[in-house]
Formats: structure tokens, C-alpha cells, sequence
């Protein structure tokens, strides 16, 4: 049985010059682009499947990373995901815990 994660990216980039602005907009066009959704600003997440698929996304993540700035992640099972608890605000429609019944494994 496959065990479903969560990646999280958290990142601060400078935004000072334009040359800055552009290379975090790429960087978050790349996140966009991999399947990862915005959890609040500077804060996105993507669910993975199995440490396989973890590992091929943080490798694609080193590859796109600005040269400036502060990013981490941070990977953690879904049922730990699910133990966010929300203090202001709601959830989004991509937050919702992972559907085991309906996926298909190839």
C-alpha cells in the first residue's frame, strides 16, 4: 500500500528590483506548473505518492530554485496534514484530505 504525503514549500524571495520579481514569479509559476496549490501567500503544497514521487519533487524543486532568497520544505504523511488546524480562515478546495477509494494506480 502506498503511503500519501504532503510536500510544503515555504519561501521568501526578494521582490525589491524587477529582475526579482520576475525570477519569483517564475519560481512560482514552476510550483504552479508541478501540481502544487497556494496554501496562503509564500506557502504552497502538493500531495505525493509515496517517498518515490516525494523525492522526484524535490528534485525538480533544487533544479528551479532562484539563487536569492530562503526556501525549505518540509514532507509529511497526510494524516499528519489533516491535523492542521486552522486558526483564521479556511481551508481550500485542494486541502481537502485525499480521496484513497477513487484513485487509480497505474
Amino acid at each position: 500500500m502506498h503511503k500519501f504525503m504532503r510536500i510544503l514549500v515555504f519561501f521568501d524571495l526578494p521582490v525589491k528590483t524587477k529582475h526579482e520579481r520576475k525570477l519569483a514569479n517564475q519560481f512560482r509559476n514552476f510550483l504552479i506548473k508541478d501540481g502544487y496549490y497556494m496554501v496562503q501567500f509564500s506557502v504552497y503544497a502538493r500531495v505525493c505518492n509515496g517517498n518515490d514521487m516525494v523525492e522526484l519533487h524535490k528534485q525538480r524543486l533544487k533544479k528551479n530554485v532562484p539563487n536569492e532568497g530562503s526556501i525549505r520544505v518540509l514532507v509529511i504523511t497526510e494524516k499528519q496534514y489533516e491535523n492542521v488546524e486552522i486558526l483564521l480562515g479556511k481551508k481550500s478546495k485542494y486541502e481537502k484530505p485525499v480521496d484513497y477509494e477513487n484513485l487509480s494506480f497505474f
